[in-house]
């Protein structure tokens, strides 16, 4: 596994999401997204399964109005936070594709295979 590194404790909040660029184009995770909730962190792959484009439009926004749901920006697909199934939209049953998280002393840092 390689270790990115996210950002600091301080700098994901309760219910925010924020997106990264990890400069990994080739193995094709590039850009991830996390979201905090519930002080646990979800961080995905920052691709819609529906057309394969980023979620977000504006940075770091990814979730739905309420904050409850991650929403794609392109045409308003529902995921949940906790498992990234896409529950309301044109790729229901769908999901997003998980990035597993390590909590370390310094921050979060995504785990990616080599």
């Amino acid at each position: 596994m390689q270790k990115y590194f996210l950002c600091r404790y301080e700098e994901l909040a309760e219910g925010q999401s924020k997106g990264f660029s990890l400069g990994d184009t080739a193995a094709g995770t590039d850009n991830v997204f996390a979201v905090m909730k519930g002080g646990e962190v979800f961080a995905y792959k920052n691709t819609c399964p529906h057309r394969g484009i980023n979620l977000d439009w504006q940075e770091d926004q990814f979730l739905d109005p309420d904050g409850a749901l991650i929403q794609c920006a392109s045409h308003g697909a529902l995921f949940t936070i906790e498992t990234g199934e896409c529950i309301a939209g044109p790729c229901t049953g769908d999901s997003l594709t998980p990035i597993p998280v390590e909590y370390a002393q310094d921050g979060l840092y995504a785990l990616l295979p080599e």
